[in-house]
């Protein structure tokens, strides 16, 4: 009966849902009734079950029952008639990649009402940004978005060590393709430019490969008599078509 009664209530506690709480750092409070009306107002916004404001620490800790916009609790506070200070949002922006995506990423936040500074790295591909209190998250990031990148916020070391394995998995990646590309390039170099540089070259391909096909391979049309790897056809197309037929 124990057992079976502490199984129960495992399972209802992993059934309960945790609530998500959100602290705001609150400034002009000077005595109990400042944190009597702070809590006032902030207990008024829908989707909050109850908010706890200490005088000493000057933070409001807000717990919610659903998902509340920030922006809505620090509207809360402010019309109550103290004040939220700014806060410092790192945003990990993805797809930049000159110092034009930084300029476009830097005006795009400067632009909402709100953000006081927006500085972008794009060697870290961080954006920094100084902001009111009531500027939200998501504002941010659609600004960004509507400017043809890509941002999240950044939370702490896993956020970093998530950012730090997608940077080296496009450079894997990218190391693949140049080595993949080298390797399928190699032959046409050597059939076009060994046998102008070094005769035995040349000799080694007419004797193995043959002028037709070396031709071929270089990507010389058959129609045109024209290549893009081939400049003497370009200049002398008919002479290039004499050696095709």
């Amino acid at each position: 009966m124990n057992v079976h009664a502490t199984g129960s209530a495992e399972i209802a506690s992993n059934l309960t849902p945790k609530l998500a709480t959100v602290s705001l750092p609150v400034v002009g409070m000077t005595c109990a009734s400042c944190v009597g009306r702070v809590e006032k107002a902030l207990n008024r916004v829908e989707g909050v079950g109850k908010a706890t404001v200490n005088l000493a620490t000057e933070r409001a800790d807000v717990t919610l029952v659903q998902p509340v916009d920030q922006a809505s609790l620090v509207r809360a506070i402010e019309d109550a008639g103290y004040e939220v200070p700014g806060r410092a949002i790192t945003l990990a922006i993805d797809g930049m990649t000159c110092a034009s995506c930084v300029a476009r990423v830097e005006k795009a936040l400067l632009a909402v009402p709100g953000v006081t500074s927006a500085t972008v790295n794009l060697a870290t591909e961080r954006a920094s940004l100084s902001t009111s209190g009531t500027v939200a998250d998501r504002d941010l990031v659609a600004a960004v978005a509507s400017a043809g990148y890509e941002a999240r916020t950044v939370n702490g070391n896993e956020d970093d060590e998530a950012h730090a394995s997608r940077k080296q998995a496009e450079q894997a990646a990218l190391g693949r393709d140049v080595a993949i590309a080298a390797i399928l390039t190699l032959p046409v170099f050597v059939l076009e430019m060994g046998s102008h540089l070094i005769p035995a070259v040349h000799d080694l391909v007419m004797n193995t490969v043959g002028m037709r096909e070396s031709w071929y391979a270089r990507g010389c049309d058959r129609r045109s008599g024209r290549s893009a790897a081939c400049p003497a056809s370009r200049a002398a197309p008919a002479a290039c078509r004499a050696l095709l037929h």
